[in-house]
C-alpha cells in the first residue's frame, strides 16, 4: 500500500487529534493513529475508549487499506520537516512503514489496524444543528467554571439542556456557576453532561470555522460533526444538580459598573488579601463602591474606591477574589450588572451590553463570610 500526502497538511490533522491521546493507555493500540484509506481519501482516527475523534483529507493513492502508526514517532518526524510531499510505503504483510521525503527515508513498524477500537454505532439518536461560532462561544463561556472534584464527577463536565426553542449550557464547581443560553437553537427535549476532554478538543478544533456543527446524542454518547471532523464521546453518567435552586430570583440591590475597572481594581486589592480565603469586600452606597482586602497575619491591607451606579440600601458583601476575576475575565461587555439579595446569598453577574440578541449569559458567585 502506498500513498502521498503533504507533510504540513498531515501534521495539522494529526495535531488536532493529538489531544485525544493519553500518556498511558491500557491498550497499546491506543498509542497509535489509525490510517484508513478509501477512494483517495485518508481518514485519521485517535481514541482513548472514552473519546474518539476522526478527520478526513484528500491524498494521492491507488490502493485502499488500513494501518495503525505510532503517534509520538510520527508527530516528532513531521514537526521536523518543512512543507513537502511525503510518500508512505507500507508492507501489508510485515506492517513495515517507509516514509520518503526530500531529505531521506524513515522506517518504522505499524500495527494491525483491525485491532483499533471501532467507533460505537449510535441508534435512535436525537439531534440539533448549531453554527460553529455559536457552539465555540458557548463552550468558552462555560468550560472554565467546571469542577475538578473526583467525588462529584457530574460537576466535572458541562450540562447541556435542550428544549424545543432554546439551548442552555451550565457549568459549576459549587463556588461559581455559569448559565449560557441561546434562543436561536433547540431540539427535542433532552439533557446530558459532556466531559471536559472532548469539549477542550472542540475548543481547539472549531477555531474560526464558519460552518454548522451537528450534535447527535443518546443516553450514553454524544457525537459532534463539523467540517471534516467527527468527535464522539461517552457522556458522564449521573444527575446534574438543580442549578436553578441556587440562583436568587429577587435581587433588589443592583450595581452597574465598568467591567475592566472592577476587574483591575480587584486584581490590585487582592494582592493584599488573606492567602487562604482570598477575600475581598465590596461595600456599596450611593454612587461609590469601596473595595478592600486585608491579611491580619501580616498586617497587609488595601482599599480602593470606584464610581458606580447603585440602587438599594447600603450593603457590604465579600467574595473570593479568584472566582470574581475568572467570571469578569470571561465576560466581554464594557459594563456589567451585579445583582444581590443579601450578604449571605449569591451574587449574580450579567453583561449590560450584548451584541448577540440570541444570547443570554448569567454568572453566579457564592459569597464568603465577612471578617469581623
Amino acid at each position: 500500500m502506498k500513498f502521498i500526502v503533504t507533510s504540513t497538511a498531515l501534521l495539522k490533522q494529526l495535531q488536532m487529534l493529538s489531544g485525544v491521546l493519553n500518556s498511558s493507555n491500557t491498550l497499546p493500540i491506543l498509542d497509535n493513529y489509525l490510517f484508513d484509506i478509501k477512494n483517495k481519501e485518508l481518514t485519521l482516527s485517535a481514541s482513548d475508549l472514552e473519546t474518539a475523534m476522526t478527520t478526513r483529507m484528500a491524498i494521492e493513492a491507488k490502493e485502499e487499506g488500513v494501518i495503525a502508526i505510532p503517534a509520538k514517532l510520527l508527530l516528532d518526524i513531521l514537526k521536523g520537516l518543512p512543507e513537502q510531499p511525503l510518500t508512505f510505503s507500507i508492507d501489508n504483510k510485515t506492517l513495515g512503514i517507509e516514509i520518503s521525503s526530500d531529505y531521506g527515508k524513515y522506517k518504522l513498524t505499524g500495527f494491525n489496524g483491525d485491532e483499533f477500537p471501532k467507533v460505537p454505532v449510535m441508534e435512535n439518536t436525537k439531534s440539533l444543528v448549531l453554527q460553529t461560532d455559536a457552539l465555540s462561544r458557548a463552550i468558552n463561556k462555560t468550560f472554565f467554571a467546571t469542577g475538578n472534584d473526583d467525588m462529584r464527577p457530574v460537576m466535572g463536565g458541562v450540562f447541556f439542556e435542550i428544549n424545543e426553542d432554546n439551548l442552555r449550557l451550565v457549568a459549576t464547581d459549587s463556588h461559581k456557576l455559569v448559565r449560557y443560553g441561546r434562543n436561536d437553537s433547540g431540539g427535542e427535549a433532552a439533557s446530558f453532561i459532556v466531559p471536559k476532554k472532548p469539549l477542550n478538543l472542540m475548543r481547539g478544533s472549531l477555531g474560526s470555522l464558519k460552518t454548522e456543527v451537528k450534535i447527535e446524542y443518546t443516553h450514553n454518547n454524544a457525537k459532534f460533526t463539523f467540517d471534516n471532523v467527527m468527535l464522539m464521546c461517552r457522556l458522564i453518567d449521573g444527575k446534574y444538580p438543580n442549578y436553578e435552586a441556587v440562583i436568587p430570583v429577587e435581587n433588589p440591590f443592583k450595581l452597574t459598573i465598568d467591567r475592566l475597572d472592577l476587574l483591575n481594581s480587584i486584581k490590585r486589592v487582592s494582592i493584599f488579601a488573606n492567602k487562604t480565603t482570598h477575600q475581598v469586600r465590596l461595600k456599596m452606597g450611593g454612587s461609590e463602591l469601596h473595595i478592600s482586602a486585608e491579611d491580619l497575619d501580616f498586617a497587609n491591607e488595601a482599599q480602593e474606591r470606584l464610581t458606580c451606579t447603585y440602587t438599594g440600601d447600603d450593603m457590604e458583601i465579600a467574595f473570593n477574589s479568584r472566582f470574581v476575576q475568572e467570571l469578569l475575565t470571561n465576560l466581554d461587555s464594557e459594563n456589567i450588572y451585579i445583582e444581590m439579595r443579601a450578604p449571605n446569598r449569591a451574587g449574580i453577574i450579567r453583561p449590560v451590553e450584548n451584541n448577540d440578541a440570541a444570547e443570554d449569559i448569567l454568572m453566579l458567585v457564592m459569597p464568603v463570610m465577612l471578617n469581623s
